[in-house]
């Protein structure tokens, strides 16, 4: 029962598009292909009990096996009711900023190209990222208008001046997913945005004012929209 409650929320995710808060979208097809099979395998041993022989079982036994088929009907019901939510802040709060894995050859190199087209607003977070850890020098971003949707994050050492505009790297699924982000110096930021609300920041990367925060520099920002959650709101 509960492997068909499994394939079963697993299918209705893929088919609702939201397959895409777990796992990486590269095994979504590996991923429904599995769940169909077992799905089938499920039913067909539903199918296959019938033809055997089952012990009669005493009354108290029967009454926990009604209360089991029951809550997993009711974890069945939640998993398709209750929309799935994505990583918060809570959970990169846990897990260390732009560690490791952040800087991948291929993102460098396309963030580069974009820069050398002067279009340094359409770099997205994780080219921003990739960028500053080849660079910190303040006088190559000088010119440079960076514009970054993510969600606020307050930053662990200063979290009353500094947040981050973050998302998070998905590499296989939501399990191993590592948060990466640029900070955003702005002393008293939570009198008007919240941790966790998505925001698109305007503005320019100059040396961190902070004294307390490991990266040397952050967003002055000029403008800070506040914006939907997008679609797909992972990186990859």
């Amino acid at each position: 029962m509960l492997s068909l409650v499994a394939v079963v929320a697993t299918i209705w995710l893929g088919l609702s598009g939201q397959l895409g808060l777990y796992i990486h979208p590269r095994y979504f097809v590996f991923t429904l292909v599995m769940a169909v099979i077992g799905l089938a395998l499920v039913l067909a041993g539903f199918g296959l009990r019938e033809k055997f022989e089952v012990e009669k079982t005493g009354r108290a036994r029967s009454a926990l096996t009604v209360v089991g088929v029951v809550l997993l009907g009711v974890i069945g019901v939640a998993t398709i009711v209750v929309p799935p939510t994505t990583l918060t802040s809570a959970t990169a709060s846990q897990r260390e900023m732009n560690s490791g894995g952040t800087l991948i050859e291929g993102d460098a190199d396309e963030a580069a190209a974009l820069i050398g087209t002067g279009d340094f607003e359409s770099l997205s977070v994780k080219e921003w990222v990739s960028l500053l850890k080849q660079s910190s020098d303040p006088h190559f971003y000088a010119d440079k208008t960076a514009q970054i949707t993510g969600f606020v994050s307050p930053d662990a050492n200063d979290p009353e001046n500094v947040f981050y505009v973050a998302r998070f790297v998905v590499t296989c699924c939501a399990v191993d997913a590592t948060p990466i982000g640029v900070p955003v110096y702005l002393p008293g930021w939570q009198s008007n945005y919240e941790p966790d609300q998505w925001v698109q920041v305007t503005g320019l990367l100059s040396v961190n004012p902070s004294a307390r925060v490991t990266e040397p520099l952050a967003i002055d920002p000029v403008e800070i929209l506040r914006v939907d959650q997008p679609d797909d709101p992972y990186v990859y």
